[in-house]
């Protein structure tokens, strides 16, 4: 997977995954990416620095270099559904807009990326320590493995999985 930092015609900078640069491409030609303050989809790759992946057996961390703007902030929604306690949303319907977006982001998700099922926080890790093909997988996890993931310094995504679209 690689994240790119994005910008929509209306300047709103925002970053998103995808399996690969021409996992980008394609999607951004089909209409697929959209700005998440906006809604537009005339959206291009914005400058961003490079990740330097930790190698395993090295002490310390690589430090960006000091003419390195800091990060921006990443926009916020607000929110159209209240939060329930835990941090879970609410249940509610989804604006047809809304869930029409999930579903072709479901399907995205499933064409390019390996399901890997109750073992994703494994599989995860073993991509991260280079034990495994660099690859996007999706899978399930306990919001215990999903924390410790991310202490980990493996980056992970919560994704809403609607039921896939009729067409």
């Amino acid at each position: 997977m690689i994240r790119f930092s994005l910008r929509c015609a209306e300047a709103h900078e925002f970053e998103s995954w995808f399996k690969d640069g021409a996992g980008f491409d394609r999607m951004s030609a089909a209409g697929l990416v959209e700005c998440p303050v906006c809604g537009d989809t005339h959206v291009t790759k914005a400058l961003m620095a490079p990740a330097i992946r930790k190698v395993p057996g090295v002490k310390g961390r690589a430090e960006a270099p000091a003419d390195t703007p800091p990060a921006k902030p990443q926009p916020t929604q607000p929110a159209a559904i209240p939060a329930a306690p835990g941090g879970r949303v609410a249940a509610g319907p989804l604006p047809a807009q809304m869930l029409a977006l999930l579903q072709r982001m479901r399907a995205e998700v499933e064409k390019n990326c390996d399901y890997v099922g109750p073992d994703f926080a494994e599989e995860a890790r073993r991509i991260h320590q280079g034990e495994a093909e660099a690859r996007g997988i999706y899978g399930e996890a306990t919001e215990e493995e999903t924390e410790a993931l991310r202490e980990e310094g493996i980056e992970v995504a919560q994704l809403p999985w609607v039921p896939p679209s009729d067409g």
